[in-house]
């Protein structure tokens, strides 16, 4: 795993990049940010975030002082999950294991938001029929792809589209996760409203055919995250809550740009937020994926949006905004985003490959490549073994 080839580094030591900037109760003292990163390593059953590993991997990676780091997708409930490895954040067994992990990112002065996570029919059928769960979607039987149909069917389970009731027990189920997260040492939480996942669900006019409240309209689509804020803000406080969309995503067959009112969508909720802020509760932050990403599994360049912006989000949401999508290696791109005083910058498959990724940033040294599979590899390899660059140049990876 040697450095990038073909990439020149840019030293990022006088732009807005390296500015202090408050989020919510917190001081950072920079912008790059560790965004949630799902790694698959956690035990099941239980779903408890890696006894032997994590901790270290989230200690090696807040290093820096005054860094935020937005944990990977942590399962509000079982009902909300549907991979085996990834972790939760429901039971007393997996708060305390999440407690350890926050202490070591304190004790390195950095911050920690927990993102809070329900797959809805992004999750796997077989392992919702396993456990006796229900297979929950915005719609009834509005498959992803007919991969998803064909898995469901051998399964023996249907996707389901949710009653009213079952929304109200979900936002209560962020709720407790939320006051799980903040009583286990988080700084605060990120509500998952992106990348094809149940609340983006309900989002898009592809999933969602719902003709009740909460289906048809702009404002009807938008009702489940925004009931999700309010609950969360009452629970735990405005400045503790984040919140992550992707506009233009088109992963888990979401509709991007091919949706011509998908700016619309997302400047309704923007608007419903920036409401609530003037009335005196602000979210920390808004995160926004970029269009250079529309499917998190591509390869960067793969699949970008050419034509779409999140600068629309500007002129709608007056507080901090969070863009994070194939940045890390287009630092002229990150200078002129930095440029405006509100903008925290997002660096995800990178800083799973480069543990000391801010120093980096500052000084526009190389960055040590990636090893895609061992993204989700139920192992220490391509986690714990990333070296920081005075290691990396110890090992000689300079004369490859």
């Amino acid at each position: 795993m040697p450095f990038v080839k073909d990439f020149t580094p840019i030293a990022l030591n006088d732009t807005n990049l390296f500015k202090p900037i408050k989020i919510g109760n917190i001081e950072l003292q920079h912008r790059a940010v560790m965004p949630p990163l799902t790694r698959m390593r956690a035990h099941h059953p239980g779903h408890i975030p890696n006894k032997d590993w994590t901790a270290e991997y989230y200690d090696q990676r807040s290093q820096r002082p005054g860094t935020l780091i937005i944990t990977e997708g942590a399962f509000i409930s079982e009902q909300a999950g549907g991979y085996d490895n990834a972790p939760g954040i429901w039971s007393q067994e997996q708060v305390e294991e999440w407690k350890k992990i926050f202490a070591r990112i304190h004790k390195n002065k950095s911050f920690v938001y927990v993102q809070l996570w329900n797959l809805g029919r992004q999750a796997e059928p077989a392992a919702m029929a396993r456990d006796g769960l229900r297979y929950d979607s915005a719609s009834d039987e509005i498959y992803m792809d007919e991969e998803k149909e064909s898995s469901a069917k051998k399964a023996g389970i249907k996707q389901h589209g949710i009653t009213k009731d079952e929304i109200k027990q979900y936002i209560k189920e962020y709720v407790q996760a939320a006051k799980n997260s903040i009583e286990a040492g988080a700084d605060g939480v990120e509500i998952h409203s992106a990348n094809s996942y149940l609340l983006n669900q309900f989002l898009d006019p592809i999933s969602n055919k719902r003709t009740d409240e909460y289906g048809g309209s702009i404002e009807n689509r938008a009702r489940f995250a925004l009931e999700v804020v309010d609950a969360l803000v009452e629970a735990i406080g405005h400045e503790r809550v984040g919140i992550r969309f992707s506009p233009y995503g088109t992963y888990g067959t979401m509709s991007g740009s091919a949706e011509p009112l998908i700016v619309a969508q997302y400047s309704y909720i923007l608007g419903e937020l920036e409401k609530r802020a003037k009335e005196g509760k602000r979210l920390s932050f808004v995160h926004l994926v970029e269009p250079r990403v529309t499917n998190p599994f591509l390869t960067e360049g793969e699949g970008a949006d050419e034509d779409g912006t999140n600068d629309f989000a500007y002129s709608i949401w007056k507080g901090p905004i969070i863009r994070a999508g194939n940045l890390a290696l287009h630092p002229e791109s990150v200078k002129t985003l930095v440029a405006d005083n509100r903008t925290l910058i997002g660096y995800g498959r990178f800083f799973i490959a480069n543990p000391d990724v801010v120093d980096r940033l500052e000084k526009g040294l190389p960055l040590n490549k990636y090893d895609r599979n061992t993204f989700y590899a139920m192992s220490d390899k391509g986690y714990l073994d990333y070296p920081t660059y005075a290691e990396a140049i110890k090992l000689g990876w300079d004369k490859e």
